[in-house]
This record gives C-alpha cells, structure tokens and sequence, in this order.
C-alpha cells in the first residue's frame, strides 16, 4: 500500500509544476478566457471534481456546477475589481483545498443536501475566481472562462452519472478518480504551505 501511495504521488509531480502559479498575463479575449481554466491542473480538477460529485452523489446535480459558476464568476468580478490585489491570504490555499474536499467528496460519493453542496462548492469557486479574476481582463475573457467552467463540469457530470450505480467496478473506478485528485489537492497544499 505504502509503494502504490508514492508511486501515485510521484507520478503527480509533473502535474503539480503546471498548475497556476498567479503570474499568468492578462487576458482580453473569449478565447483567452475559454482556455484559461484548462491551463492550470488546480482548477481542472476542482471543475471536474464537481461534476464528478454532483453525478455521484447528489439528487439535482445541476444545482451545484450552477452555484460553482456563478460564484467563480462573481469571484472573477471582485478579482477584477482589485480584491485579489489587496493580498488577501490563503487564495491559493483554499484553491488547493477545495481539489482536496471536493476529490474526497467524490471519492466517498458524499451526499449532502442541495443549499450545504452548493454553499460549499460556491465558497471554494469564489476563490478560484479571484485567482481567475486577477489573470483575465475584460468581459468577454470572462465569458469564456464561464463557458470553460460549464465544460468541465459537464464533463465530470457525465462521468458521475455513468459511474453512478453500485457495481464493484463502477465504485473502484469513481474512488480511484475522486482518491487521484484528493492526492493532487494534497500535494498542492503541501505546495502552497
């Protein structure tokens, strides 16, 4: 068990240097914005993990990918605005701890009432909107990293939904991919602390 657990860790590793780091340039355009999110493994696995939960686990799985976005983009907005700019502590840790709540939550198929999943979810997505925000300028920028957003929780949702059921394969399977980003969220905490 102890080899599986370092050589998963291990194999995370290229993934982890090509997360956000921040310092990305400012961004004008909708396709700037479109392919923003996918640029950085961090906010892929939160925008996957989401929809992953939300069709494992939750009775209307749309609610939560909805309260995500709007959040994120509300995020995005004060980010915008200048929030990010004040040096508000802990952006990056709370974007790295929610890819860890949100990949245990998937991997335990966590049920959770529709207003506690889409408050948590909307919390974590407004930090990933600062960190969103404060790298893209301009609406049409964020329109595309709103369109991104959906994608990718469209995605994680299909993919929930598929391995909804309660086969031994479909369990493995949904714990392994929600246990694969608990550990990216792990390892980018350890980075970030």
């Amino acid at each position: 068990m102890k080899r599986f657990f370092v050589t998963a860790l291990s194999a995370l590793l290229p993934v982890l240097a090509a997360s956000h780091t921040g310092d990305a340039l400012h961004s004008h355009d909708f396709f700037s914005g479109l392919v923003h999110p996918l640029s950085g493994a961090d906010h892929l696995a939160a925008m996957l993990a989401v929809g992953l939960w939300s069709g494992l686990a939750l009775q209307r799985p749309w609610r939560a990918p909805l309260a995500f976005a709007l959040m994120l983009l509300a995020g995005a907005l004060a980010g915008l605005g200048g929030l990010a700019e004040l040096g508000l502590p802990g952006v990056e840790p709370m974007i790295a701890s929610s890819v860890l709540c949100l990949g245990l939550l998937a991997a335990l198929r966590q049920r959770m009432g529709p207003v506690l999943a889409m408050g948590l979810v909307g919390f974590f997505a407004f930090f990933h909107g600062l960190a969103h925000g404060s790298e893209l300028d301009g609406s049409l920028a964020l329109m595309g990293m709103v369109v991104a957003t959906w994608g990718l929780h469209l995605v994680g949702l299909m993919l929930g939904l598929l391995l909804r059921r309660q086969t031994r394969w479909h369990l493995g399977l949904s714990r392994a991919l929600g246990g694969g980003i608990a550990l990216l969220g792990l390892g980018l905490l350890m980075r970030v602390a």
